[in-house]
């Protein structure tokens, strides 16, 4: 599969490194607005620039494109791929207005083309392990899930003040994370917020600390703790606590899954548990797009899913704003 790339920044850096050491990929062109960027690592891959959009839209010798540009440039982009039939792997968020976000998630519906959402979060082996145990009634029916996320440092103002917000840039991964783990969508978000890291920060209308309480259908409870800075490193802790017993992810141990019911206490370690890191994810939701294009398998994280985790940032950047309690209100294209 032959890809074109849109974005050589951090992100981008990532995909193309994972896109050239793929067996069944290869990197035929990097487009960047700048130009230096896309240069620089088209050089140390050994791949060519795009100097335009249009060159990789116009061209039958790329497949697939991989959207890693910054976010006020994927609808333009979606559009370039809808109109020239080629597959999608797009990064969050699709765009910051969500009524833009369902024009273009219809145009892509209407069009049968296939588009992922860069959700790479589900493809670390231990969260897969812990899907697999939800699914299975390991922990039984399920009463609250955890979820807290620390960033080792907040990332540049400059980045804060076009990311949509803290809840649309960063919680949204975890939005989405909870509907596919429980295979529920929440009917309810409270969102409260503060600016506890970077007084900048507050000064861009944003926060960096942010505690989420979300009601599922069923009536389970999750809390989402994301915050910008963590002293010891990044840290991304998952527990799943059930009428069973409890699952628990928490790579500070070892990236490890352990497993509490009334039998004992089972921790496992799987063997590639170095999937926590950021560059392994991140290839093996690369490896999953692409093989389900060649397979012509449904792609799973979807645009749907894409579309639904902002729904749920939105509702809850409305409550945080509002500081009352929200009723999320889904939206499907016809």
């Amino acid at each position: 599969m032959r890809f074109g790339l849109f974005g050589a920044g951090r992100v981008g850096r990532l995909h193309a490194r994972n896109i050239a050491d793929h067996p069944d990929a290869e990197l035929a062109y990097i487009f960047d607005i700048d130009q230096g960027a896309a240069r620089q690592l088209a050089g140390a891959l050994g791949t060519e620039v795009a100097h335009t959009s249009e060159q990789i839209w116009a061209t039958d010798s790329v497949d697939a494109v991989l959207i890693a540009s910054s976010t006020n440039t994927h609808v333009e982009l979606l559009r370039g791929a809808i109109e020239s039939r080629k597959a999608v792997y797009c990064e969050k968020p699709i765009d910051l207005d969500l009524e833009v976000v369902k024009t273009v998630a219809q145009e892509a519906h209407d069009s049968s083309i296939p588009v992922f959402m860069g959700f790479r979060r589900r493809f670390i082996p231990e969260v897969q392990c812990l899907y697999d145990g939800i699914r299975s009634g390991e922990a039984g029916s399920l009463e609250v899930i955890h979820i807290i996320s620390r960033d080792a440092a907040p990332p540049p103002v400059s980045y804060v003040e076009v990311s949509g917000g803290f809840l649309r840039d960063k919680t949204v991964h975890y939005f989405d994370l909870l509907c596919w783990l429980t295979g529920e969508a929440p009917i309810e978000v409270y969102a409260n917020g503060a600016c506890l890291v970077d007084p900048l920060i507050g000064v861009a209308g944003d926060v960096d600390t942010v505690s989420v309480t979300l009601k599922m259908p069923s009536g389970m409870l999750c809390q989402i703790q994301n915050g910008r800075r963590s002293s010891y490193g990044y840290d991304e802790r998952i527990e799943v606590f059930g009428a069973l017993g409890m699952l628990q992810w928490n790579p500070d141990v070892g990236s490890t899954l352990s497993r509490s019911t009334e039998s004992g206490i089972m921790i496992n370690r799987p063997d590639n548990g170095g999937g926590y890191f950021k560059q392994e994810s991140f290839a093996a939701a690369l490896d999953a797009f692409i093989k389900a294009v060649q397979c012509g398998d449904k792609l799973e994280p979807s645009l749907a899913d894409g579309v639904r985790a902002q729904v749920i940032a939105d509702a809850a950047t409305e409550s945080l704003t509002s500081q009352q309690a929200v009723t999320i209100s889904y939206w499907e294209p016809a």
